[in-house]
């Protein structure tokens, strides 16, 4: 039996041992509380030379502020608008933080990442106030149809952070990347782009990282998992009118496990989640998708090893097992010409142990629905899965249904935008936070800006 929504709202909320006994080991988060950092040293950038007068570059008073505060410390930008001509490697630090209380624009025109925090341990990066915003003007490469600019902010070798409270507005490419962490926490932060492919909201490929409490407009990835990765918690997500989440594009030797999504909310997005390859080889397994919520969304549940956007790679395929989907309920755009389930498996490695539970979904549009399945195996048959343990191939078989599923009507977010304001042509302003992400689910730790 479908749980009633009251029930899903109270456990929408779980204690935060809970949250963090799913996938992670260990802790994950900065080491040393802010006191204790602030205690240290603090170094503020206008002391450096930085000026709050939206022209003048930042990157030698941010560089220098670094170099005295990067072995235990705060370096700070305080309120005031700030350029960035040149971009800037912040490299080996510890036990140090970076506290975006003002609003850091894009002025330079390079490739590469406006902000590279590399080969650090123990660091947090966040707004005091909530207020603290990097701005991309990605509009003034997108006029040209250009994708190539920045990224706004990327970790690399990074261990036991934190990322909070602030706003990734307008990347001229990704907004947020994390590559090769570990143990991080990501949390409180709303990203908006450009309605454009190519413009990701958050993209992690790294160990034990815990990213939640986030909201994403765009029209690419919102937040996604790419290869390898091992040990991700993603919930409380708020796919904005975006790209939807997603778990690829996977290649050659692909290792993914131990991997929960839970508690996503998607309004207006390509998908509520994708898995996407085409060719390839190694591994997904152990990936739980749980408590979605979708509303006039293209694709619901979309799991495509032949991904047409992408060419065909070496390999037999990327072998998915134990994908586990439970609790979807909402509304698709319209089932017939995009149905709910949708699970096309490499014939070369079909996909096994899928397993689909309490789904109930119902289109928007028309009065039916279907749902697809090529080469997907389950213990038991249910929807348009084969029933065994997998070894051959089948050909795609639809099922198409014309009787709503019980209990698929679901509560909406007060913050689904009316439309995509947002093109490619014209200056993003930067966003408010919503009061929570998820429908009956308060962000684990209080936002700054609402205090």
């Amino acid at each position: 039996m479908l749980p009633t929504w009251a029930g899903l709202l109270l456990s929408a909320v779980p204690a935060l041992v809970v949250a963090q006994s799913a996938n992670l080991q260990g802790s994950v988060g900065a080491l040393t509380s802010l006191e204790d950092k602030r205690a240290t040293k603090t170094c503020d950038i206008t002391d450096y030379g930085a000026v709050a007068d939206g022209s003048t570059d930042i990157s030698t008073a941010l560089n220098d502020a670094y170099t005295d505060c990067s072995s235990g410390g705060v370096v700070v930008v305080p309120p005031g608008d700030f350029a960035l001509a040149t971009w800037v490697t912040l490299s080996g630090g510890s036990a140090w933080a970076l506290q975006l209380d003002g609003i850091i624009t894009r002025a330079g025109t390079e490739g590469g990442n406006m902000i590279f925090i590399e080969h650090g341990i123990d660091f947090e990066m966040f707004s005091s106030t909530g207020k603290g915003a990097m701005q991309g003007l990605g509009y003034e490469f997108h006029l040209d149809g250009d994708i190539e600019g920045p990224r706004l902010l990327r970790f690399y070798d990074m261990a036991s952070f934190s990322v909070h409270d602030f706003a990734l507005v307008d990347a001229p490419a990704f907004h947020f990347s994390m590559d090769t962490c570990d143990s991080g926490e990501v949390y409180n932060l709303v990203i908006r782009g450009g309605d454009s492919g190519g413009l990701d909201g958050i993209d992690v490929w790294s160990t034990n990282i815990w990213i939640h409490d986030v909201m994403v407009t765009n029209k690419d990835e919102c937040v996604t998992v790419k290869s390898p990765s091992k040990n991700i918690l993603v919930e409380n997500i708020y796919c904005n009118w975006s790209g939807g989440c997603a778990i690829g594009s996977l290649g050659e030797d692909t290792d993914i496990t131990d991997i929960t999504y839970r508690n996503v909310y998607t309004w207006m997005s390509n998908q509520m989640m994708m898995i996407k390859s085409y060719g390839g080889s190694g591994t997904v397994s152990n990936v739980v998708m749980e408590n979605f919520i979708g509303h006039r969304n293209a694709y619901s549940l979309d799991i495509d090893q032949y991904w047409s956007s992408m060419d065909p790679l070496p390999g037999d395929g990327v072998q998915l097992t134990g994908i586990t989907i439970s609790n979807w309920t909402g509304r698709e755009a319209d089932g017939l010409e995009r149905g709910p389930i949708k699970i096309m498996c490499a014939d070369g490695a079909p996909c096994t142990d899928i397993v689909i539970t309490d789904f109930a979904m119902w289109t928007k549009t028309g009065d039916s629905q279907w749902y697809s399945c090529q080469s997907a195996y389950s213990d038991d048959a249910s929807f348009c899965l084969q029933a065994g343990d997998g070894g051959t191939s089948y050909p795609a078989t639809t099922t198409t249904v014309y009787t709503a599923p019980t209990g698929y009507k679901a509560p909406k977010m007060r913050g689904d935008l009316s439309t995509h304001t947002w093109s490619t042509t014209a200056s993003i302003p930067i966003p408010t936070f919503p009061a929570s992400f998820f429908p009956g689910a308060m962000p684990y730790s209080a936002l700054a800006a609402g205090s």
